[in-house]
């Protein structure tokens, strides 16, 4: 008993003690948790990595009480998309700042995933950037995302072979048939026109491109329209063109962007559509056809308007974030004209910002930006509806299989506007 009472004293007197050894450890392990981990979230990069990483260590010396994680996800964005709905839906607060594709916002947006940062984006800083991607990170009047690089589709062409033959970039779609065929007559070996046309989402943004510069569209006030007379006429042009016309080969319906790259790239086609980002690679030391590629609008059908294809990237806060206010810090930096200036010199990312189309060190070093400035002010995004993702379902395959011979567009047109039908409610 003595020795337990005197264990017991011994004990009351050393509690002060252990009291504030415990407190002042905790208040240590307080003081190393005021440092905010940021998860960034995002596909892989293109060209150098420590080129990107370099940007974010710029950022974490800038706001010294903040560290980015960056964690690269699949290359897919298919898989992006899985990985993001997944962990969303969980509510998960494992990553605080997301890379989007153009066509997830509104459909994040409606499920409550995104937080609302309208307060970034007062209508004077809006006006700084492309209207097209601000329309993709706009959902009933409030902005959910912040654009980061940009993208739409343009004509890549072999300047030196039409200069050789006498003929200009073309306007038209007829023209750009008529001109391959010329051309790949007398250049055996070489392919008139290339362009992705595997299914994917890379077919829907090679297909409205034609529907739209006939006049066609998919949606209109929120209704579905696709079966037109004049997206009939543009998808029988698309099939056209591998087999009447025989300009375009059959490797194309199971291409995406890199192979179709590749090809022009190494000097065997006239033609090809894809996007901007080629340029800077075609440019490099050691490339076939450096000097020799010029970029142009998308032709058109007679008597209407060239289109492009909205795409890029776009970066917002996961609403589930515990850290909202330092990724909203991060996303400002991103998108500002000094990092996007940046990554448009180094990487080859389009910048969302008009201003730098302006900018003499990115002119001199390239040329061609200064005609992608209107280009992007007229890109069309894709369908902005939050069923997006349940409508290009349904677009692929039908696109697919009218490109491949197994339904007339017609037939493929019809059975993609009652399925849109279905996903949207309406009744016939």
């Amino acid at each position: 008993m003595a020795r337990g009472a005197i264990g017991t004293g011994v004990f009351l007197l050393l509690l002060p003690l252990l009291i504030l050894g415990c407190a002042q450890g905790e208040k240590q392990d307080t003081g190393a948790s005021e440092r905010v981990r940021l998860v960034f979230k995002h596909g892989r990069i293109a060209g150098d990595p420590r080129l990107f990483h370099q940007l974010l260590r710029d950022f974490e010396q800038q706001n010294p009480g903040i560290t980015v994680v960056d964690e690269t996800l699949p290359s897919s964005t298919d898989e992006q998309h899985q990985f993001y709905i997944i962990n969303l839906e969980g509510s998960s607060a494992d990553f605080d700042v997301l890379s989007m594709d153009v066509i997830w916002i509104p459909e994040f947006a409606r499920a409550g995933w995104l937080r609302d940062i309208s307060h970034l984006m007062p209508l004077q800083e809006r006006g700084k950037f492309f209207p097209g991607p601000m329309q993709a990170v706009t959902y009933r009047d409030r902005v959910y995302a912040i654009p980061w690089y940009t993208d739409a589709g343009v004509l890549f062409y072999r300047k030196d072979i039409l200069k050789k033959h006498g003929f200009s970039p073309p306007k038209t779609w007829q023209e750009l048939v008529a001109t391959a065929r010329a051309v790949i007559d007398k250049e055996p070996g070489l392919y008139g026109f290339i362009w992705q046309g595997k299914q994917y989402e890379g077919l829907i943004c090679n297909v409205l491109e034609y529907f739209w510069s006939n006049g066609g569209e998919v949606l209109k006030n929120e209704l579905p329209v696709i079966n037109s007379p004049e997206n009939i006429e543009a998808l029988r042009f698309m099939r056209d063109l591998l087999v009447t016309y025989s300009i375009t080969p059959p490797l194309v319906t199971t291409a995406i962007e890199e192979p179709t790259r590749h090809i022009f790239g190494n000097g065997r086609a006239l033609f090809m559509r894809n996007w901007p980002y080629a340029w800077n690679i075609f440019e490099q030391e050691g490339s076939p056809v450096r000097g020799r590629v010029g970029v142009a609008p998308l032709p058109s059908f007679p008597g209407k308007t060239s289109a492009s294809t909205l795409g890029g990237w776009q970066l917002g806060v996961n609403r589930y974030s515990r850290n909202p206010e330092a990724a909203e810090k991060l996303i400002l930096f991103l998108t500002s004209p000094t990092v996007q200036k940046t990554l448009a010199r180094t990487i080859g990312y389009k910048p969302t910002r008009t201003s730098l189309y302006r900018d003499q060190d990115l002119v001199r070093e390239q040329p061609f930006i200064t005609g992608l400035h209107d280009i992007f002010m007229q890109a069309r995004p894709r369908p902005v509806s939050p069923y997006y993702m349940m409508i290009t379902q349904v677009m692929q395959p039908e696109f697919s299989a009218a490109l491949a011979g197994i339904k007339t567009p017609e037939e493929a047109l019809n059975a993609a506007q009652k399925q849109i039908e279905h996903i949207l409610g309406v009744e016939r």
